[in-house]
């Protein structure tokens, strides 16, 4: 069962607000449930006549990008949506942006940004045992499976679906912000084979890339259901793979 209960950290030299605390089987996990500068509701500020301050305008309509184009995707998502959602004037919108493909572009790398607590700041991460600290992960983004799907499911993952083959700079983006996920799993992983050993044919990042492809399958699986049920079986399923092989075995 999950309590959520709000808190707010400093991550670095930026602060990162809204974070909730989860607490599954003993473990209290943090994770940023909305980004800086985003209003608590989509449109609030639009709505009341109020507006997002000048210099947190950039970062609003990243943050409403990322809430936006999870429910709705990204071409059905317009730049007015966006700015009603950011609560900044489309003059400011087109200040910071060129276009919605810049912007996606920037929402891709600003997601990489809002991932990285994740690898720092989660509790799992001060583990001593690698495969504890990968284990730690999986059950953190378990935890993570609740609420709207829009809530738990990937922005990059759900732009490049759309946008793979039609626009390549959206696409490289997309890459790069799934390839960073990878590349900050792959360490835990290169020193829990280094200790347990593995089969000759597995890589710490072709490992790493399989975590994530599986949870971007659940993601998909969710949609179809509209219930992060499904979701949680198949990570739970990724969970028991990566303990038998390690040799761990027992439940997942």
């Amino acid at each position: 069962m999950l309590a959520k209960v709000p808190r707010s950290v400093t991550f670095g030299a930026s602060p990162i607000v809204d974070l909730t605390t989860y607490r599954l089987v003993g473990m209290v996990i943090l994770m940023t449930t909305q980004p800086p500068c985003l209003p608590s509701a989509a449109g609030d500020g639009a709505a009341t006549g109020s507006r997002t301050p000048r210099g947190s305008a950039r970062a609003a309509l990243i943050a409403a990008a990322h809430s936006t184009v999870r429910k709705q995707g990204y071409a059905a998502t317009s730049v007015d949506e966006i700015c009603a959602a950011a609560g900044v004037t489309k003059g400011a919108f087109f200040h910071h942006f060129a276009s919605k493909e810049a912007l996606a572009v920037a929402a891709a790398e600003g997601w990489t940004e809002r991932a990285r607590p994740m690898f720092e700041l989660a509790p799992h991460t001060r583990l001593d045992d690698p495969l504890d600290r990968l284990l730690g992960h999986i059950d953190f983004r378990l935890a993570m499976l609740d609420g709207p799907t829009e809530d738990y499911t990937c922005f990059v993952g759900t732009m490049v679906q759309e946008a793979y083959s039609t626009n390549d700079r959206i696409r490289a983006a997309c890459e790069a912000s799934i390839n960073a996920y990878c590349e900050a799993l792959a360490p835990d992983i290169q020193a829990a084979m280094d200790v347990y050993g593995a089969p000759e044919d597995v890589t710490a990042i072709g490992l790493a890339q399989h975590v994530q492809s599986v949870l971007q399958g659940a993601f998909v699986l969710a949609k179809t259901t509209n219930d992060p049920a499904i979701a949680r079986g198949t990570v739970t399923h990724l969970k028991r793979y990566v303990r038998m092989l390690f040799g761990r075995g027992g439940a997942a």
